[in-house]
């Protein structure tokens, strides 16, 4: 195995960390993460601007991890259950980090890849006519989603979606 999980969660936990969070994904915890997030950004103008703007890409980012984990290797399915996840949310500047992580099966990778690379090419113009095309052709898939989410976080945020894929075994990977 050559990633470590636990060296790459602490990691994720570098600076002013809002709200961190690693374990299963359930209805109860995007709600009670949700609060906390709130509740942890000030009143100000430009905080309730910064909040409404990090509620709606929370909602998405949890969502998209409650829907679209794969089923965790077989070494560490004793150690966590379900739909698991983890998500860290810290100050950064002016700003705030919000980094998710799951487990995906390697199969899976390249179709991913590819989504990201090609919502993180597009511009503004692109970006909301895009979104426009999948709301009204696209059908839902089964779980939920038309594949929107990934979209709607680089609309609403105005920038780029970072993102690593982590080799865990020649299954899976982070």
């Amino acid at each position: 195995m050559s990633f470590n999980f636990d060296a790459y969660y602490r990691k994720m936990n570098t600076g002013d960390i809002i709200v961190s969070y690693k374990g299963s994904i359930t209805t109860e915890m995007i709600n009670n993460t949700l609060e906390i997030v709130e509740s942890r950004i000030g009143e100000s103008p430009e905080d309730v601007r910064l909040r409404k703007k990090v509620y709606n890409v929370m909602v998405e980012s949890l969502q998209n991890l409650y829907h679209h984990t794969d089923e965790l290797p077989e070494d560490i399915r004793g150690e966590f259950e379900g739909h698991f996840g983890v998500v860290v949310v810290a100050r950064e500047g002016s700003g705030i980090r919000i980094t998710t992580g799951n487990f995906i099966k390697s199969d899976k990778i390249k179709r991913l890849k590819d989504k990201l690379d090609k919502i993180n090419s597009m511009g503004p113009d692109e970006l909301k006519d895009m979104y426009k095309f999948i709301l009204n052709h696209q059908k839902f898939s089964d779980k939920g989603g038309g594949g929107l989410g990934l979209i709607d976080i680089v609309r609403k945020t105005g920038t780029r979606l970072n993102y690593t894929f982590q080799n865990y075994n020649n299954d899976y990977y982070f």
